[in-house]
Formats: structure tokens, C-alpha cells, sequence
């Protein structure tokens, strides 16, 4: 009988870990002013603002498939260049492992 209550015990907690979805740890971010961003303007030093949102892209410089091109607003908005017709649509998946905070205003 032991065995039994055991076993149905098990059975309801791993269902429930199935059933119920894990909580993700809540990350916090920093916030940003356009004037601490535009100190990284570089290729060794690169981060971007698209819609309001800061990416440290400075790991992906060198593989840019539009080489120097990322650069043009390095520090700086890069929203009209980032949304225009030359990107595929995987560089919107790729983009989140890049953010580091928002744009403070």
C-alpha cells in the first residue's frame, strides 16, 4: 500500500512539472542615456539603439555580412538601417542575444 501512495505521490509531481511551465528568472537590465551610448562608436566597441532598445554588438562586427556597414551608427540609432530591405529575416531572431538594457529618456 506504501508503494502505492508512493508511486501516485511521484507520478502527480512529475506531471505537474510537465503540465505547469517553469518560471524563468526575470532579468534586469540597465537603462541607458544617448550620450553613454555614443561613447561606443567603434568596431572594438560597438552597441546600437533600435527602437529604443541598446545591443552590444561589438562580437558581431567582424562577421557583419554588410561589412563596415554596421558602423555607420555605432553609439548611435541604428532602427531605419536595421529594418531596410538588405537584412534577412534572421537578423530579427539574432538580435535578442544581444541586448543589454533600453534607451533612457
Amino acid at each position: 500500500m506504501l508503494i502505492v501512495v508512493a508511486a501516485v505521490l511521484l507520478s502527480v509531481l512529475l506531471g505537474a512539472l510537465l503540465v505547469f511551465p517553469q518560471l524563468k528568472k526575470t532579468e534586469v537590465f540597465e537603462t541607458y542615456t544617448k550620450a553613454e551610448i555614443s561613447l561606443h562608436n567603434k568596431r572594438t566597441d560597438c552597441w546600437i539603439i533600435i527602437k529604443d532598445k541598446v545591443y552590444d554588438v561589438t562580437s558581431y562586427v567582424e562577421e557583419h555580412p554588410g561589412g563596415d556597414a554596421i558602423l555607420a551608427h555605432a553609439g548611435d540609432d541604428s532602427t531605419e538601417g536595421f529594418f531596410g530591405p538588405q537584412h534577412a529575416t534572421r537578423v530579427f531572431d539574432m538580435i535578442d542575444d544581444f541586448y543589454i538594457g533600453d534607451l533612457k529618456h
